[in-house]
């Protein structure tokens, strides 16, 4: 079915909400540290498909009992019923906003606070779902497309850095005992737990007594998009790197960049259909959060059921918080509880329908203020653009020179010599947060490492260990892609300072040396991602190859 009629949602609105909802948070949160990776999470994931594609089936005959909970389960049981679910979606949406206001200032927008962030995030949501769900239904029917086929895109665009030899080393180092697969299958169990709201959905949806294959092969795309990840993730970054990660998923981003680096800082783009679902996924949990309030008796939410939310996201103690708590509530609390009463509900049978549905939209207008560009909206020209970036060792600590291109000449603009941006700037300091403070206060422009393609390390920082350094401060910069180039130099200030016969900054040059001149011999190149990989697995150096200034030229010996 292609279309509803009567204000309901169609079968391929419902697969497409459900892609639309899940989809993000599963790929954020399932794979890395504290979650399930390698083999057995893939057998446990495949596990909970072949089981919720039959329990969906249970879930459908439920939807007359959870028209009227009071009813339904008796004036007592209904309303118990309705606080265990309503307990449920003020969780499940402090973990995602407490997920937004994390990823957001760290990934796509600079100088605002989290806090800021969830507050007119959840604003927009909660104004939102007070929307019919026709409206909703057309969303999903317009992006969940767009979604899934921009997350496959960028998959795809992976595959090319996959290494066998990492493939290998997964198989290797996990252990598939019994124990290791019962807990991935669980695991996967609670992150689909979220399914145990269809019966609130299918109310809404036309002739819902025949959605069960649309909700199967939404479990299915769902499941089939983990399972690819699950196997691209190491095999990209590395089994070790995606165990200590919080959201390998993110550096994965850094390298799905179109073939022959079209766009710059590509990654905003998956970053922005991953927020996009995180705000579906909220707005998704105040519609149903207002339906258990209403169909429980227990009153109206409208106003404190957000703000709660709000302050669940931000609650913490001792460091931790509502994102440390969450997998524990599924675990011990939420999957046995909605698994009894959906057993106690089956069995009272009674089955009464209503066609009245309250809805709920994601939060367009947000999207739009975060996508709008990242650095908390610094206009371009008020930028700094470094396409190099050398470390040397200095008296006090670091020296960081920082290689700027031409970008009169890059843009094709004519401006006079002294309008120029290319140049050298170099700043020591004893550590990294005091190069930066230094930079803050001698220049004017924003610094932008977006555009950062070279990385060319000291011989002494490489040698005494000091590279460490170096790459935990790359990681903590979040514009900073993993793909650029690295290279090692016994001063690289001074290859820093090099111009080509055409003016060519160093950053320029190499790029292009790289990409079009030595096609050949790419696989003796060092990325950042291959230096992250050895520091995650044997906490060493690889051997970068040497750059050096030869007569006057510059030579890169790979």
């Amino acid at each position: 079915m292609k279309f509803a009629e009567n204000n309901r949602i169609s079968h391929r609105q419902l697969y497409r909400q459900m892609i639309l909802g899940l989809l993000a948070p599963f790929l954020l949160c399932i794979p890395g540290r504290d979650g399930m990776n390698g083999l057995s999470a893939v057998l446990g994931i495949v596990a909970a498909m072949v089981f919720f594609c039959f329990y969906v089936i249970i879930l459908i005959r439920l939807t007359p009992a959870f028209d009227d909970l009071v009813k339904a389960a008796g004036k007592v049981a209904g309303r118990i019923t309705g606080v265990f679910f309503l307990l449920y979606i003020l969780m499940s949406g402090g973990y995602l906003l407490a997920l937004l206001r994390t990823l957001v200032p760290a990934s796509l927008i600079t100088g605002v606070s989290g806090r800021w962030i969830a507050f007119w995030a959840i604003l927009v949501c909660s104004v939102g779902s007070r929307k019919g769900m026709p409206g909703r239904g057309r969303m999903a029917e317009v992006s969940g497309g767009l979604l899934s086929g921009g997350i496959l895109l960028m998959m795809v665009l992976c595959i090319p850095q996959m290494e066998g030899k990492y493939l290998v080393e997964m198989v290797q180092r996990d252990h598939l005992t019994m124990e290791n697969m019962v807990r991935s299958f669980y695991g996967a169990v609670c992150a689909f737990s979220a399914l145990g709201l269809l019966p609130f959905l299918m109310g809404d949806v036309e002739k819902y007594g025949s959605a069960g294959k649309t909700a199967m092969w939404a479990i299915l795309t769902i499941g089939g998009i983990l399972v690819g990840m699950e196997v691209l993730l190491p095999a990209v970054l590395g089994y070790d790197r995606v165990r200590l990660e919080r959201y390998p998923v993110l550096p994965l981003l850094d390298g799905a960049d179109l073939p022959g680096n079209v766009l710059a800082r590509f990654d905003v783009i998956w970053m922005g259909f991953l927020l996009y679902s995180l705000l579906f996924s909220v707005g998704s949990l105040l519609h149903y959060g207002h339906q258990i309030v209403r169909r429980a008796h227990l009153g109206t939410g409208r106003f404190w059921m957000p703000a709660m939310i709000f302050l669940i996201s931000l609650l913490e103690e001792e460091g931790k918080g509502i994102l440390d708590y969450f997998g524990w509530y599924l675990g011990y609390i939420f999957v046995p509880g909605i698994f009894i009463c959906h057993i106690y509900l089956f069995l009272r049978g009674k089955r009464k329908h209503k066609k009245k549905i309250s809805a709920t939209v994601a939060g367009v207008l947000i999207c739009s203020v975060f996508l709008g560009g990242c650095g908390a909206a610094v206009e371009p020209e008020k930028r700094a653009y470094p396409m190099a970036l050398g470390a040397d060792a200095s008296s006090e600590g670091f020296l960081l020179t920082y290689g700027m291109p031409d970008m009169s000449e890059a843009t094709g603009q004519e401006k006079g010599e002294t309008d120029r941006d290319a140049g050298v700037l170099q700043i020591s300091g004893r550590n990294f947060e005091q190069i930066e403070q230094a930079y803050n206060r001698s220049q004017k422009k924003m610094l932008d490492m977006g555009h950062l393609q070279v990385l060319i390390i000291g011989k002494t920082l490489a040698e005494d260990g000091r590279w460490r350094q170096i790459l935990d401060y790359l990681k903590q910069e979040a514009f900073v892609g993993e793909d650029l180039y690295v290279f090692e130099a016994e001063n690289a200030a001074e290859i820093l300072q090099w111009k080509g016969e055409d003016n060519s900054s160093v950053g320029e040059y190499i790029t292009g040396l790289m990409e079009n001149r030595m096609s050949g011999k790419k696989k003796a190149v060092v990325t950042l991602r291959e230096l992250f990989y050895e520091r995650y697995k044997e906490d060493r150096i690889l051997q970068l190859p040497s750059v050096q200034i030869r007569n006057g030229s510059l030579e890169v010996d790979v």
